[in-house]
Parts: structure tokens; sequence; C-alpha cells
């Protein structure tokens, strides 16, 4: 069944507030073009000649830059990997792959879902034109440090490929700073998609795996008073995730 149904309840998130970084490995993925490849990303595995310097994710090749830092999230019931999340410089960018439709996207009908799920949590969209073409800026309704109501800006956006969709969720500076976006921009650029061969029915979340090397950590750390920490739920894509920790 996939993640992306409609209506589905939100759920918050228990997340880790203790990331690895990722080995540095240069600049975004730049390797040499197979003859068929797009100008930009984010790319199919038909379109590139290898990994190059990224992480092999499973259906997610993804690049790496010195200081990222790379979080791969849980889900708890299931123990699937359901997302990575990276971290650079006080943004943020979390990238999940589905399963799309052979003949046409699905990028138009899901951002017309989150735009009306974050209105009915009572924050505010706007549907722009942005660097891979339509997204959405969104401010979220959350809670502050002091408890107090507060608002998370995000950006939300998307590229239908053949056969899956990617969809990037950038937070922190990258979400209001068009000169902070720049680098993770360029990291869900390079992302390559690995689709396999198995019929899937759209909107179905491809398979991530633990890079080579990941340890599973058990849980996310209590916060000061104690309890878990949380994470306001506003995706109505994805379901509450644990974070894995990456060594």
């Amino acid at each position: 069944m996939g993640l992306f149904r409609r209506n589905a309840s939100k759920k918050a998130s228990d997340e880790a507030r203790e990331p690895a970084t990722a080995e540095a490995a240069g600049p975004a993925a730049e390797e040499e073009a197979a003859p068929d490849r797009p100008e930009r990303g984010p790319f199919d595995s038909s379109q590139v000649t290898g990994m190059g310097p990224r992480v092999d994710l499973g259906a997610i090749w993804l690049p790496v830059l010195p200081g990222l830092e790379l979080r791969m999230e849980v889900d708890k019931k299931t123990q699937k990997v359901t997302g990575v999340s990276a971290t650079l410089a006080g943004s943020g960018l979390q990238v999940q792959a589905f399963a799309a439709p052979r003949t046409e996207g699905i990028w138009d009908e899901v951002r017309a879902e989150i735009g009306a799920s974050i209105t009915r949590q009572g924050g505010t969209v706007d549907d722009v034109p942005g660097t891979f073409g339509r997204e959405l800026i969104a401010r979220i309704p959350a809670t502050g440090p002091d408890g107090r109501p507060a608002v998370r800006p995000a950006r939300f956006v998307g590229v239908d490929g053949p056969r899956w969709f990617l969809r990037g969720v950038l937070s922190g500076r990258a979400a209001v700073d068009a000169e902070a976006a720049k680098q993770l921009e360029s990291v869900f650029a390079n992302v390559v998609v690995v689709r396999d061969g198995n019929p899937r029915p759209p909107r179905d979340l491809l398979t991530l795996t633990l890079p080579q090397g990941a340890r599973q950590g058990g849980g996310a750390p209590a916060g000061p008073d104690g309890a878990a920490p949380q994470t306001p739920s506003f995706d109505p894509l994805t379901r509450g995730p644990e974070i894995t920790e990456i060594r």
C-alpha cells in the first residue's frame, strides 16, 4: 500500500539529535554524462555512467558534500527505511522516491494534496515556479522551544521521472534563503533514482537500504525533560520516522 494515500492521517515523528557526518567526497556528483543524459537531474540510473561520489541507499544514490550529515528514517512498526535526510550549514533536505505510472507524472496531484493538508492544519502555502518546476512554499504551524505557537517554513519540490517520482523537502535556512538553498538544491539535482523492474502501484515507496557500515540506533534520545523529542507532523505523505545513525 502506497504511502501517498489521500487523506492519510499524519503522525508525529521521533527524531534523534545526534547526526553523523557523511564522508566528504568533494562537490555533488558530476560524472561523465551518458549519451542520453539530460542537462540537469535528478536522474534515472539509465542516464548516468556510474555512481560517482554518491552514497548507495538502494533506490536512491545520494550525492555527498564535505560536512553533509545524513540521517536514515526508519518506520518504527515495519523497520523499513522510508527516507533520507541531509543537513548542511543550518539547512535540511529530506528525500524520498516513489513509484509512478509509466505514462504520466503525479507531482501535480501530490502537490495539491500537500497544500490541502497544510491548509487544514492552519498553515499557508503558495504554489510557485521554482528551481525544479512548480513547488510549494509552506508556512506550517509548529510549537516553539518555549512552548508557544510558531511557524516552520518548508519548501516542497518534486520531479517526475520514468516510472518514479522524487520528492524533496527543504527546511531551515534553505526554505527561506535562496543562497543558502543552493548546495542542497545541487544535492537534489544530482540524485540518481534506481527503479527496479518490479511492478508497483503508483505512490508505493521505493525500497531504500542502509549504506554499508551503517549502524542501526536504538531510537531517539530523550529531551531535557525526559520526553522523546517531537517534530510537528506536516507531511501527509510519510509515516512517522525513527532516525538511524550513520557512521
